[in-house]
């Protein structure tokens, strides 16, 4: 029988060529890694609310169940969610203190760069008179002799 002739031959002996298929592919990052700072503080924060989420659920269970831990889970819970909502807010806090002292990069807008680039034709202007006038009416500097000695 002809490999043609069969469904899924062809597929069979690309297969086998080109060896077993792997698990998975590793594909490129879409975004830029977290800066170790950052990474930190997100994992405190999810470890605290991940806790809290959990007290809570003691706590809502232990009241419908009538147990006598369920007023001091109620005020612990409440305790957490506080410190759940620090967690999160000290993520945000990192990450903007990262971003202004480690220099992330922004474009200018397009006003900014116009007025930058006239100030500085400005001042090479005014440095390229200045060295003009320094030179005296022949364009020379001194006497226009070779040697002073």
């Amino acid at each position: 029988m002809n490999t043609q002739e069969r469904p899924g031959a062809a597929d069979e002996g690309r297969e086998e060529q080109e060896g077993p298929r792997p698990l998975w592919v590793e594909e490129p990052a879409v975004r830029w890694r977290l800066p170790d700072p950052v990474r930190t503080s997100a994992v405190r924060a999810v470890i605290i609310v991940a806790l809290t989420l959990t007290q809570a659920m003691v706590a809502f269970l232990s009241t419908l169940a009538g147990s006598w831990l369920a007023f001091p889970m109620v005020l612990s819970t409440v305790a957490s969610t506080v410190a759940a909502t620090w967690g999160v807010l000290d993520v945000w806090i990192t990450r903007q203190v990262w971003n202004q002292r480690m220099g992330v990069v922004s474009v200018p807008s397009s006003t900014a760069r116009q007025l930058r680039r006239e100030r500085r034709d400005a001042r090479r202007a005014a440095r390229k008179d200045e060295r003009i006038r320094s030179r005296g009416p022949r364009g020379h500097r001194g006497s226009g002799r070779l040697s002073e000695a």
